[in-house]
């Protein structure tokens, strides 16, 4: 499988959002399709993490593009984001739920559930997604129809709840919530 290269994650945050949707998650011998996504946007996103600055837990936010910022929620559960646009700007695309392809066993609907089933922990925080264990390829080429939805779970960020940055699967029986 073909590694996106820097250059593909060196791009607007949005744009990367919807690229990713049909490449491929891989860890190890674990391969899903990516079908769901979200957008956070930088600083000035109120839903983003980097909209409280820089902190220890969202430094790889902060860039270089294209490394994975990995980070607990609700005390159990690991969210992947890959990091988008140029190094200081804090802005990444949350991989909201995979199609298995290759060794996965478990839910992949859903950050945390993905996450578990491609046995990504905080340990990969801050990994570099062009390693050859861990990174995303590029797959066959396919054509399908993208939804654009609000983000969940951000009510907290007011007009920035309701901006449509999540991106999915036309049809897809693994996204997260229809």
């Amino acid at each position: 499988m073909r590694k996106l290269p820097r250059t593909f994650y060196d791009r607007d945050t949005t744009l990367v959002a919807r690229e990713l949707l049909g490449k491929f998650l891989v860890h190890g011998n674990r391969i899903g399709r990516i079908v769901e996504t979200e957008a956070y946007l930088g600083p000035h996103d109120r839903a983003a993490h980097s909209a409280r600055g820089l902190t220890k837990r969202n430094a790889p936010m902060f860039g270089p593009p294209g490394y994975a910022y990995v980070y607990l929620i609700y005390g159990i559960y690991c969210c992947m984001n890959v990091v988008t646009e140029r190094e200081g700007h804090a802005s990444a695309v949350l991989l909201r739920a995979l199609e298995p392809v290759a060794n996965l066993t478990g839910k992949t609907t859903g950050p945390g559930l993905l996450c578990n089933a491609m046995n990504i922990d905080r340990q990969l925080n801050g990994h570099d997604l062009l390693s050859k264990d861990f990174y995303i390829s590029a797959g066959k080429s396919e054509t399908f129809r993208i939804i654009k939805r609000p983000r969940i779970g951000v009510d907290y960020a007011g007009s920035w709840a309701r901006r449509h940055l999540r991106f999915y699967i036309a049809g897809n029986p693994f996204i997260s919530h229809p």
